[in-house]
């Protein structure tokens, strides 16, 4: 029986990823689902019942879909895409200015590491030739 069929065609080139490259994405939509989700679980069950909760919320919705990217690792990555932006927005907005100046918040070494982390590792992570394709090559869905 031949491998792509009428219900599950062959994807077009521009759509190609290697298998060795969607593992590497599945792992890191696994690593960011349980792991950020690990640590927002307890807040989404023990709070006080005024907190405000819309940063753990957004949190926990973002790794519920991060889990999703397991099934779909192509169609999830504008997921990807915004954990890259919002760790370089807050490393060079927030993260390095604080470091020069010495005035850093109590949570300073651990947000700087681990968002430091996903600084380095994420740019390797991406395709980027296929979010070039996909995300900038590509013609625009119409507007009408």
């Amino acid at each position: 029986m031949a491998a792509t069929t009428a219900s599950n065609p062959a994807p077009a080139a521009e759509d190609h990823l290697t298998l060795f490259r969607l593992y590497i994405l599945r792992a890191v939509y696994l690593l960011i689902g349980l792991g950020e989700g690990s640590q927002i679980a307890p807040v989404l069950f023990v709070h006080e019942p005024a907190a405000r909760g819309v940063i753990p919320a957004l949190l926990a919705a973002m790794c519920l879909l991060d889990l999703l990217g397991l099934k779909y690792p192509r169609q999830m990555l504008p997921l990807l895409m915004f954990e890259l932006a919002w760790k370089y927005i807050w490393f060079f907005a927030f993260g390095l200015p604080q470091w020069f100046s010495g005035q850093q918040p109590p949570t300073f070494a651990e947000d700087f590491f681990n968002i430091g982390f996903g600084v380095i590792l994420m740019p390797f992570v991406l395709p980027w030739g296929f979010i070039w394709r996909n995300y900038f090559r590509k013609p625009a869905d119409r507007w009408r």
